[in-house]
């Protein structure tokens, strides 16, 4: 049985962007229960010279939808990097679910032998299809995945790898 760029890509990524989804309701609860406004967490950095949580979601975010559409070949959808909310963010991870879910998996036939065009740091960087997904989408997607997950328990949101990992 092989495995489809389809399914090493959107599955995964749907499933994650809900888990974020369901930690930022546990971490509203947290910081509603702790009479601190939710909006702090937002702008949470695990280092100082780290980027905040919203920007973990935009980042996320980004490489979701554009991973998906460079290799299905479609238009990649642009939402501004202007989410300052917890309800902004959560239509934000919305939207982007919705983009994927939406993406045929059709669209992915023949996805390994193409090759993907994506600027970084203002310069064009080409990889074969395969070295783009395995070695750049994937790595991108969770590292800000995680690290967004790392904010939030950091600052004492009550969450754990089952949260992370829900859906499996």
């Amino acid at each position: 049985m092989s495995l489809s760029m389809y399914d090493a890509t959107v599955p995964g990524m749907v499933r994650s962007l809900k888990n974020l989804d369901a930690i930022l309701d546990k971490a509203v609860a947290y910081a509603e229960g702790k009479k601190v406004d939710p909006t702090v967490l937002v702008g949470s950095r695990l280092a100082f010279d780290m980027l905040p949580f919203s920007t973990q979601i935009h980042r996320a975010t980004e490489t979701a939808r554009g991973g998906a559409a460079r290799l299905a070949q479609m238009d990649i959808p642009s939402f501004p990097d202007e989410d300052k909310t917890v309800a902004e963010l959560k239509g934000r991870l919305a939207k982007t679910v919705a983009f994927l879910e939406s993406v045929p998996m059709e669209k992915f036939a023949g996805a390994e032998d193409r090759t993907v065009t994506q600027k970084l740091g203002g310069n064009d960087m080409t990889f074969p299809a395969k070295q783009y997904l395995f070695g750049f989408m994937i790595p991108n997607f969770y590292f800000h995945v995680t690290t967004a997950y790392a904010i939030l328990r950091h600052n004492g949101v009550e969450i754990g790898k089952i949260d992370f990992l829900r859906g499996i």
